[in-house]
Parts: structure tokens; C-alpha cells; sequence
């Protein structure tokens, strides 16, 4: 069983001896999730922490966004909520990489791949993405380097 995993299951115990309710919640979802997607496809299988750390970034964007649409709707409660089971999460998470870093590395993938242009963006995010995996969320890396392509 990866470190991640064994991890989350021995903080789920602690929380739940603790009557920590949000955490007990929030890492039975994550526990569920990564369960879910052992057992999604044609085998089961273990997954890596690496594939653990996907699926708790998911979880989290899930929860960021929920978060957003119920402070949208007026529902403050449901909205904290949300961003506590997110703070959660984001403990399991790689620590995010500030703006500045990410301008740095969508630099130098630039770089690497030789792309110029709005067009080559492609090319540019294969070389950038295995290095910001779950540090930096898909959208934000995209702006970021649209940003830089365009000039």
C-alpha cells in the first residue's frame, strides 16, 4: 500500500478517536474516491501516490468549486463548509507553486521546446506539465503560458 494512502487511513483513525467531524468526513471522501478510482477500468490495482495526489487534487477543485457556487447562490454555511473539507485535502497536497515560479518554468519549457506563437501552446504544455504536476492547477498553467506565448 503506497505511504499516501496508509497515511490518510491512520489520520482518518486519529480524527475519528478525536470526534474531529469535518476531518473524519472530508478523509472518509478522500479514502472513497481513491478507492473508486483502484477499482475504475478493467483491473483493480494499487495506485502510486502519485496517482493518489490526483485524485485528491480533483477533490479539492471539486470542493474550491462547490464552494464558489454555494457563496454565489447565498449560502455562506454550505460554502465554509466546502472550504474547510478543501483546507483539508490541501494538507495531503504538494505545496502550490507561487506565480513566480510557474513564470519560470513556463519559461523554460519554452525554451525547451522552441515554441513560438499562440499555435505551439500544445507543445509547450507537454513539457510543462510533468514538471508542475499536482502543483499548480491545469487552467492556471494554460493562462499561464497563453500569456507568455502571446507576448
Amino acid at each position: 500500500m503506497s505511504a499516501l494512502k496508509d497515511k490518510l487511513k491512520a489520520d482518518l483513525t486519529t480524527s475519528m478517536k478525536a470526534r474531529d467531524e469535518v476531518r473524519t468526513r472530508t478523509l472518509r471522501m478522500a479514502l472513497a474516491a481513491v478507492s473508486t478510482e483502484e477499482v475504475a477500468g478493467k483491473t483493480a490495482r494499487e495506485l502510486s501516490d502519485e496517482e493518489i495526489v490526483k485524485v485528491l487534487t480533483k477533490e479539492a477543485k471539486k470542493r474550491r468549486e462547490a464552494s464558489e457556487a454555494f457563496a454565489g447562490a447565498g449560502r455562506a454555511e454550505q460554502a465554509q463548509a466546502e472550504q474547510d473539507e478543501q483546507a483539508v485535502l490541501e494538507e495531503y497536497l504538494p505545496a502550490q507553486l507561487s506565480d513566480e515560479e510557474l513564470d519560470r518554468l513556463v519559461q523554460e519549457a519554452i525554451a525547451e521546446s522552441g515554441a513560438e506563437g499562440p499555435r505551439a501552446m500544445g507543445q509547450v504544455m507537454k513539457v510543462l506539465n510533468p514538471k508542475v504536476a499536482g502543483r499548480a492547477e491545469g487552467g492556471r498553467v494554460a493562462q499561464a503560458v497563453r500569456a507568455r506565448l502571446a507576448g
